[in-house]
């Protein structure tokens, strides 16, 4: 993976000066996919401008997405920022620092996904990630402005490339993207259902686990069908 295929994912910001920042603090550091969701209030083209100065380019080239589902639907890793834990968030929750460790060392593309400005992720958005990610600051005042948030994350990706020789991942490798997860991850509850495996509740959290899993994993579509084939042979033999 390099620096061009880290995608930038804004959650329905709110600010358009945000935005612009965050185009700025891309640009700084060598980044230039952004991918925007359902943006919480129309965003102004000058006021977005006049903050991202010369790094308008990467305005213009942004992306957009009615659901956090849809922009990373091609991504194999899809990370979320929050500070927060509870229902349906991470047990795991790296640093900056890891992130950028663990991003380089796989093939891409990968997302960092930020949150609204005054609300961060949702319960639902977090599900949709396979890693959390939190910045270390003191607890007495944790909450970070949006593009400042972004600038840490960028920098330390920044700075990861050029202190290490990044290596070439072989091109045999190539993970799942999330869709192609979330039809592997059917299949395998199907298969569990079928041997009346949840007859309680319960699916919805092992999804999460297997697809958060195998993100990480960055299984392969060989990997796909031999887990494929375990499950669904599993499930004829309960029969």
């Amino acid at each position: 993976m390099q620096l061009l295929d880290i995608i930038i994912v804004l959650c329905r910001p709110a600010e358009s000066g945000n935005v612009g920042a965050v185009c700025r603090a891309m640009k700084n550091m060598g980044l230039s996919r952004l991918r925007i969701v359902s943006p919480e209030a129309p965003l102004v083209d000058e006021q977005i401008r006049a903050r991202a100065v010369h790094a308008g380019d990467i305005w213009e080239q942004a992306e957009f997405f009615n659901t956090l589902d849809q922009a990373v639907s091609d991504c194999p890793l899809v990370i979320g920022t929050t500070r927060r834990r509870g229902k349906k968030r991470k047990n795991l929750s790296m640093t900056p620092e890891e992130v950028a460790e663990f991003c380089f060392s796989r093939p891409g593309p990968a997302a960092i996904v930020f949150g609204n400005e005054r609300t961060g992720l949702d319960a639902d958005e977090i599900a949709l990630c396979n890693v959390a990610s939190h910045i270390p600051v003191d607890e007495a005042f944790p909450s970070l402005n949006l593009s400042h948030a972004v600038q840490i994350y960028t920098y330390i990706l920044h700075r990861y490339v050029t202190s290490h020789e990044l290596k070439d991942i072989p091109g045999t490798w190539k993970p799942l993207s999330q869709d192609e997860l979330h039809k592997l991850v059917q299949s395998i509850t199907d298969s569990l259902a079928s041997i009346g495996f949840y007859k309680q509740a319960g699916r919805d959290v092992q999804e999460r686990f297997f697809r958060d899993l195998f993100a990480r994993a960055g299984i392969t579509r060989e990997e796909q069908l031999y887990l494929e084939g375990i499950f669904k042979k599993m499930s004829k033999l309960a029969e």
